[in-house]
């Protein structure tokens, strides 16, 4: 067996100049894991920001990228019973201990311990990758590599966001923020999924003709429009039940004004900055709740791709690029010009 593979790493902090494709040692099988050849990996915005610093996440250098992908099955041990080799696979990036109080609840997301694949150990961006057996899904029939590797953080996250957090019900009508983003695109098409209304915001009118073409009932341009004033006149000033946002700062003044009362915002992010005015005033009078959310668990993932089955939600893939050329993939999504997932072939 040859002990190297191809891997993009980061080997500092700063720009693409610390990110370097090469061989770094390939992993070794460990007792209960399954050995995963990966075929392809999507770029999600830890990507940058571990490139960019890292800072506040345990991590040695050099550290191979990628948070999700997908691939087959190359070694497993012989009593696992439902994975075999040769099976096309994609992975959940959370490790978790599996014996603390969180663990033994189901909330796996939770536990004090966890590790994330690109974060917090060596990632998805290689031609190999080693973890839990119970971190490795069957891919859903009919999906390419590209569309089950954006599964298992973007579209995780927004299930949770939407139904383990929100309990979105099909009556209710979602505000969605930034709808070009992996998470924010997947939030509508899980929303409509579900049967809920759908208003999205971006201030890029062709994503939003995108997003409408894609089912979302209404589109609002956030540099031209004041979004809380265009969601209260399409929801005849009653405002929405459930905000999903990553924003952060540059949004949270429109989703708290947004919000029906007792109504639900959900965050997974603060890219815009984490340190928004509160309002807790507004909060409390108008009883709202606003929860925080990241990822999802093993059953989570369950029920995701048991929804998938059905054919009815397919990733969207912006672009894909060869691990070669993963400078080009990383600027791609620092643009934020993308529509979908910037998508990474580990060939």
């Amino acid at each position: 067996m040859n002990d190297t593979m191809k891997a993009a790493c980061i080997t500092g902090h700063g720009g693409n100049e610390v990110v370097s494709v090469g061989p770094r040692p390939r992993p070794r099988r460990g007792p209960g894991e399954v050995l995963v050849r990966l075929r392809a990996a999507t770029l999600n915005r830890v990507d940058l920001y571990m490139r960019d610093s890292g800072a506040g996440i345990t991590h040695r250098l050099p550290q191979i990228m990628g948070i999700d992908g997908a691939g087959t099955v190359e070694e497993v041990g012989e009593d696992e019973p439902l994975l075999r080799v040769g099976q096309a696979v994609l992975l959940h990036p959370g490790i978790s201990c599996g014996r603390c109080e969180f663990c033994a609840r189901g909330e796996g997301v939770l536990c004090p311990s966890v590790s994330y694949l690109g974060e917090h150990r060596d990632g998805t961006l290689a031609q190999y990758v080693s973890l839990p057996a119970r971190n490795v899904f069957p891919m859903p029939q009919g999906f390419g590599f590209e569309e089950a590797a954006a599964l298992g953080v973007n579209h995780l996250t927004a299930w949770r966001m939407l139904f383990t957090k929100a309990r979105l019900q099909p009556w209710e009508t979602v505000l969605v923020f930034g709808v070009g983003g992996g998470v924010s695109l997947a939030a509508l098409q899980l929303a409509k999924w579900a049967g809920a209304r759908a208003i999205v915001t971006s201030r890029d009118d062709a994503k939003l003709q995108r997003a409408l073409a894609l089912g979302a009932d209404h589109a609002v341009n956030g540099e031209r429009e004041d979004v809380a004033k265009a969601v209260l006149a399409l929801t005849a000033g009653r405002g929405v039940d459930v905000v999903i946002e990553n924003v952060g700062a540059a949004v949270w003044g429109a989703a708290l004004r947004a919000v029906v009362r007792g109504g639900r915002i959900v965050t997974c992010g603060a890219t815009s900055g984490d340190q928004p005015p509160a309002d807790l005033r507004r909060i409390f009078i108008r009883q709202l709740q606003i929860l925080g959310s990241t990822l999802g668990d093993l059953h989570e993932m369950g029920a995701l791709l048991q929804a998938c089955a059905g054919g009815a939600i397919r990733p969207v893939i912006d672009s894909t690029w060869a691990l070669d050329d993963v400078h080009a993939a990383l600027d791609r999504l620092a643009s934020g010009a993308q529509f979908g997932k910037v998508a990474v072939r580990v060939d």
